[in-house]
């Protein structure tokens, strides 16, 4: 049997950069990220030295040190989250792509059904059952996310079915509580249950057997068309 392949170390200069590169990215993108982290920075360095001068050991030092350190990983994760959501919005593909890197067992596939028009609708299947998103515009997804209700109800037998629709208009989910939204649902169904349905609606969405045979010229469809129908 072979190995699981372990996952890549990171080395702790490489974590740096990676650490430089997204407080970057939400410094140009948020006003208020850099005025924040030189609060919570500067008001526990503040208070350490009005400690030390009053007469306080210094053991406090590097207590008030790592809390400045605390603040500013604390105040880097929440601003940069905010950044790279808002950064997201509008582009195609975005809520697909927030789920796949969210913590948990979420299948996730991404525009089982699109429009030239760049309307899609992902297939998410986790513990509370089956998920439809849909993200372009709302009455064009509307009638895709309809259709595809009709064709899901009949084989996910007693698992809930949701959906929503990616915006920010009135009924609407907003692209930034769209992970809050999915982790706070009830948990209905069991991993196995998961694992049942990822494999029934795969067997859905595979591509019919092609005659064998040589495919005459005119019927070839183009380079990569294969791979870009191909479900998960």
């Amino acid at each position: 049997m072979a190995k699981a392949q372990e996952p890549e170390k990171v080395s702790f200069f490489t974590r740096l950069k990676q650490i430089g590169m997204v407080f970057s990215f939400t410094a140009k993108r948020d006003k208020l990220f850099v005025p924040l982290v030189a609060v919570v920075v500067l008001v526990p360095l503040i208070a350490v030295g009005v400690a030390v001068a009053l007469g306080v050991s210094w053991v406090w030092a590097p207590i008030g040190v790592l809390a400045a350190l605390l603040g500013t990983v604390i105040v880097l994760n929440l601003r940069s989250q905010k950044a790279m959501m808002r950064e997201a919005e509008g582009q195609p593909g975005a809520a697909a792509s927030i789920i796949e890197n969210m913590r948990g067992d979420w299948r996730v596939t991404p525009a089982i059904v699109s429009t030239t028009q760049f309307d899609m609708v992902h297939l998410v299947i986790g513990r509370p059952g089956v998920i439809l998103l849909g993200e372009g515009n709302p009455s064009r997804v509307r009638g895709l996310i309809n259709q595809e209700r009709r064709r899901l109800v009949k084989v996910i037998g007693n698992a809930d079915l949701r959906d929503f629709v990616i915006g920010n208009e009135e009924g609407q989910l907003p692209l930034a509580k769209l992970r809050n939204t999915l982790v706070r649902l009830p948990r209905t169904i069991t991993g196995k249950d998961v694992n049942a349905l990822d494999k029934r609606l795969t067997a859905l969405s595979a591509r019919p057997q092609m005659p064998r045979g040589a495919m005459p010229k005119n019927m070839k469809p183009p380079k990569g068309a294969f791979k870009a129908m191909r479900g998960r």
